[in-house]
């Protein structure tokens, strides 16, 4: 059984990957599995444990951190975030390829230790685009809005070990991009193990 590939998803705070992810499961379930994070942050109205995060206090996530359960982590706007090692392993093992929506470091973080991995940035329309959705959530405070705009720049810095950058202008066309992206991934092979697959050396 081919093994599966773990593909990035970062971008902006408010640029959709989210929703593109959410997307982009519902129209192809096969293509990809997903994995639920562990964050340190309170759960949005809507969200539930164990389904959007596993929300932890901090006091667990140093636990977990202490038992070296994470692939990744970072620290954001207070909170800090972790993705599970042993969720990745297992999916990948049973042949299916991983979508991590993570934040850029993370990103990184994921390359090193996972070096086929592949880094996908999702892009707003325009810088301006990207603030009318961050004000459009209501989730933030007008104080938030401002450090995640001041935030933009560095996040753009971070981006720098990705190979694809998709442009969310509309969620349709952004998601077949990113299938697109997959379907590519997926048919990439040594020359030396096609041949013994037909030739049987």
């Amino acid at each position: 059984m081919k093994r599966g590939k773990v593909f990035v998803i970062s971008g902006p705070s408010g640029v959709g990957k989210g929703t593109l992810c959410t997307e982009l499961m519902k129209l192809y379930p096969d293509l990809a599995a997903t994995t639920v994070s562990v964050t340190t942050r309170a759960p949005r109205p809507g969200e539930t444990d164990g389904v959007h995060y596993y929300f932890r206090s901090d006091e667990e996530f140093d636990r977990m951190l202490a038992k070296d359960m994470f692939l990744e982590t970072v620290d954001k706007f207070t909170h800090r975030y972790g993705t599970l090692f042993s969720e990745v392993e297992r999916v990948l093992a049973a042949g299916k390829n991983v979508i991590l929506e993570i934040e850029m470091i993370g990103g990184a973080n994921v390359k090193k230790r996972i070096p086929d991995a592949v880094l996908i940035f999702i892009l707003p329309p325009t810088l301006s685009a990207l603030t009318d959705r961050i004000v459009g959530r209501g989730s933030e405070s007008a104080e938030q809005i401002r450090i995640r705009q001041a935030q933009v720049e560095t996040e753009f810095d971070q981006a720098k070990p990705y190979e694809y950058f998709v442009v969310n202008d509309e969620l349709d066309l952004a998601v077949e991009r990113v299938k697109a992206i997959i379907v590519a991934e997926g048919l990439k092979a040594d020359a030396c193990d096609v041949k013994k697959q037909y030739f049987g050396r």
